[in-house]
């Protein structure tokens, strides 16, 4: 069996790490994969990417592209919009002259493919939920159910000049393609944005299954939080929290507003943050707490991700909106305790006041009271041996990707 995993990057982002670990655990299961992406960051040789220093360029490029139409509307979305209309890079063909068994889709965006390409794919497709963009009138994430859930899309932030709306185009251009695509099959990597799809006027007719990303828990493990700690120079004597993702401080969705509003309430004297994902600020005015800051910038490799969650105590995820966090699965696989709100796919990783804490959403208060639960609590070894429990039972890719395969085989109808 030949599978094909496509997304936008190899290893830079969120969906590119979560499809890149599957494909990694695939080939350890002895499943022929290999991974084409646009933008090839690693040295992989089982990852396909642009091989010339012109196609290198352009898919530097293509994502400031094919976000150019959103450009002329009158107001621009808070969230990102992608209306996937930037063509001629014969993607489509390069993935049929591959010829997988079965081409398995995760984040396509930022001017990868466009939507008409999909019904030209001559495989069975499978389709994993990073975000709800596929569903939706071209925005990643969308808090109005109506805009996904109705006949015809259209979001009032995207008017275009012209006669007709830009989400309303791309909500139509998706309709008239997905009723191309007679063997889809969407995952859900959440059991929150399995339901959403479900209920979507784009995507309620196909096949839906609700399976999470896999982790290696071999490399996200305990170890020693006192050497955890030297290695990154952060105090012995200090109990530290942890916050932290891509452009941490300035993605209004990450909530690191709402966390330092639950830090001010918090009445502990013997506290630290911890922050990955940005550098220290050149103004000390950007940010304003009382608690000191260790600013740890971005980490790109697992091991060093690994040791950062072993030197804390508590990992705060206080994101506004969510789908299955990589960061709250590997903190929990290290047996790191994660305080989050309890929205998205958060409830299907951390079970309330058992392995962390689901605070009630964007209240910065219950947001402190889960802060503080944590690092006061009695039994915090409890806690944490019941945080990496939940991952070796239902996220370890071994265990994981051989629920794929089984998709996969279904799908192909191979006993």
């Amino acid at each position: 069996m030949k599978v094909l995993i496509l997304n936008s990057s190899d290893i830079n982002g969120g969906a590119a790490r979560a499809a890149y670990r599957l494909h990694r655990s695939l080939l350890e299961q002895g499943i022929d994969s290999q991974m084409l992406v646009q933008d090839k960051i690693g040295d992989d040789s089982t990852v396909i990417g642009p091989d010339s220093k012109f196609t290198k360029l352009l898919a530097k490029v293509r994502p400031s592209i094919d976000i150019l139409p959103v450009k002329f509307c009158r107001e621009r979305p808070k969230t990102l919009f992608s209306p996937s209309w930037l063509g001629f890079n014969s993607i489509s063909k390069k993935i049929n002259d591959l010829n997988p068994d079965i081409v398995h889709l995760h984040w396509i965006c930022g001017g990868m493919l466009r939507i008409e390409d999909l019904s030209t794919i001559k495989a069975p497709i499978v389709w994993s939920l990073h975000d709800m963009w596929p569903f939706t009138d071209g925005l990643h994430y969308c808090e109005d159910t109506s805009s996904y859930i109705k006949v015809l899309g259209k979001s009032k932030v995207l008017e275009s000049k012209n006669s007709g709306t830009l989400s309303r185009m791309v909500f139509k251009r998706k309709q008239n393609t997905y009723k191309k695509l007679n063997n889809l099959h969407i995952v859900g990597l959440s059991s929150w944005i399995n339901n959403c799809s479900m209920s979507s006027t784009l995507l309620k007719e196909k096949k839906h299954i609700n399976l999470p990303n896999p982790i290696n828990v071999n490399i996200f493990k305990p170890l020693d939080k006192s050497v955890s700690k030297y290695i990154y120079n952060l105090p012995i004597d200090k109990k530290l929290v942890l916050f932290g993702a891509m452009d941490a401080t300035t993605d209004l969705r990450k909530g690191f507003n709402e966390l330092l509003e639950s830090l001010e309430k918090l009445n502990e004297n013997n506290v630290e943050l911890v922050i990955f994902g940005s550098s220290k600020p050149k103004e000390k005015s950007q940010i304003s707490t009382r608690y000191k800051i260790n600013y740890i910038g971005k980490l790109s490799d697992d091991i060093s991700l690994n040791v950062l969650y072993n030197a804390v105590d508590v990992m705060v995820v206080p994101s506004l909106q969510e789908n299955l966090s990589n960061a709250i699965m590997e903190s929990l696989s290290c047996g790191v305790p994660v305080v989050a709100f309890d929205i998205g796919g958060n409830k299907d990783m951390i079970t309330h006041m058992k392995n962390g804490y689901l605070a009630t959403p964007f209240d910065t208060q219950d947001l402190k009271n889960g802060i503080n639960f944590i690092l006061n609590h009695k039994n915090y070894n409890s806690i944490s041996n019941n945080a990496r429990s939940k991952v070796l039972q239902d996220f370890d890719s071994r265990i994981v990707s051989k629920k794929y395969i089984k998709l996969y085989k279904s799908i192909l109808g191979i006993p």
